[in-house]
C-alpha cells in the first residue's frame, strides 16, 4: 500500500515531538545537565589550537558538539566509522548534537583526531568525570548495579611489512625511516594492535566499561589495544563507590587477578559462566 501523504512543513517538529513522548534518552540528558560546564576544560585543551585559527582556516566543528558526540560512543558502543553513520542516519542523535538535515557532520576520522588530542592533553578523563559527578549528584545513577563489559573499537588496518611491524612491538615507536615522511607517519597507527576472537580477527583497540544496570550510562571506562584481555581492565573500572554492589560480567572476568580485585573493592561479584553442554 502506498504511502500518500505528501511531506509537510512540521514533519521533522512532529517526529521530534514523537521521540520525546517515547522517552529519549538523550533528550532526557540535556534536562539533566547544563553543557556550559564543559566549555572551560575544552577551551583551555585547545588554546593554542584556536589561536592559530585565529589568523585563518577552516572554522573546526564546534568542540562542546563533538564531545557530546563522544557521550553518544561511549553510551551506544559505537566504533568511529559507525558514530559518523549513526549521525547522518539517526534524528534524536542530531537534535541531541544541536545539527540540522542541512549541516555537515564530522567523519569518522574527525572524531578520531578530536578524540586523540583530548588523550594527548590528558583531559578527556576529567571531562568524563565531570559528566559522571553530574549525574550522580543528581542521583541520575540508581546504584542497583553496575555491569562491566568490553567492545572491540576497529580502525584501518595497516599494510606494514612483519620488520615494520615486529620494530613497532618490541619497541613502541615508528620505524626510523617513517620519520623522514611524515605524511606517511601521519597515517600510520602505532598503537592498535592484532587480536582473535572466536575465529575473527580484530585490529585496534578495545573499550573496557563499567555502566550502570538500570540507566546503561557508562561510569568509568579504559581503553587499551585489542590485544588486551578483558579481564586485565577490571581493577581500573572497580572504584570505592562499589562497595557492596553486585557487579555483573561474564567468564572473561573470573580468575585470581579479578577475585582480588572484587574483594579489594568489597563488591559483590555476579560473574556468569559458560554453560557446558550435556
Amino acid at each position: 500500500m502506498k504511502n500518500i501523504n505528501p511531506l509537510g512543513l512540521f514533519d521533522d517538529h512532529f517526529l521530534m515531538e514523537k521521540l520525546t513522548k517515547l522517552g529519549d534518552p538523550l533528550q532526557k540528558l540535556d534536562e539533566y545537565i547544563d553543557w556550559k560546564i564543559f566549555e572551560g576544560p575544552l577551551n583551555e585543551a585547545y588554546k593554542d589550537e584556536d589561536k592559530d585559527l585565529s589568523k585563518g582556516g577552516r572554522p573546526p566543528f564546534g568542540k562542546l558538539m563533538m564531545f557530546k558526540a563522544l557521550l553518544i560512543q561511549g553510551l551506544y558502543n559505537l566504533s568511529d566509522d559507525q558514530l559518523e553513520y549513526q549521525i547522518l542516519d539517526r534524528a534524536s542523535f542530531k537534535r541531541f548534537l544541536g545539527l540540522k538535515n542541512s549541516d555537515k557532520v564530522p567523519d569518522s576520522k574527525t572524531f578520531w583526531v578530536f578524540r586523540e588530542y583530548l588523550i594527548e592533553k590528558e583531559v578527556i578523563e576529567g571531562l568524563f568525570t565531570i559528566f559522571n559527578e553530574t549525574l550522580d549528584s543528581i542521583g541520575v545513577f540508581a546504584n542497583e548495579g553496575k555491569m562491566v563489559d568490553a567492545s572491540f573499537v576497529e580502525v584501518p588496518r595497516q599494510r606494514n611489512t612483519r620488520e615494520e611491524n615486529k620494530h613497532i612491538k618490541e619497541t613502541g615507536t615508528a620505524p626510523q625511516e617513517w620519520k623522514l615522511k611524515p605524511h606517511k607517519l601521519a597515517q600510520k597507527d602505532i598503537d592498535a594492535r592484532w587480536t582473535k576472537k572466536n575465529n575473527n580477527t580484530f585490529y585496534g583497540y578495545k573499550n573496557h566499561v563499567k555502566a550502570d544496570t538500570k540507566t546503561k550510562l557508562i561510569e568509568e571506562f579504559v581503553v587499551t589495544d585489542a590485544s588486551v584481555h578483558d579481564s586485565q581492565a577490571m581493577e581500573q573500572l572497580l572504584t570505592e563507590k562499589d562497595e557492596g554492589q553486585p557487579i555483573y560480567a561474564d567468564s572473561a572476568y573470573t580468575g585470581e587477578e579479578q577475585e582480588k580485585a572484587y574483594k579489594k573493592k568489597e563488591c559483590d561479584k555476579q560473574s556468569n559462566r559458560k554453560r557446558i553442554p550435556q
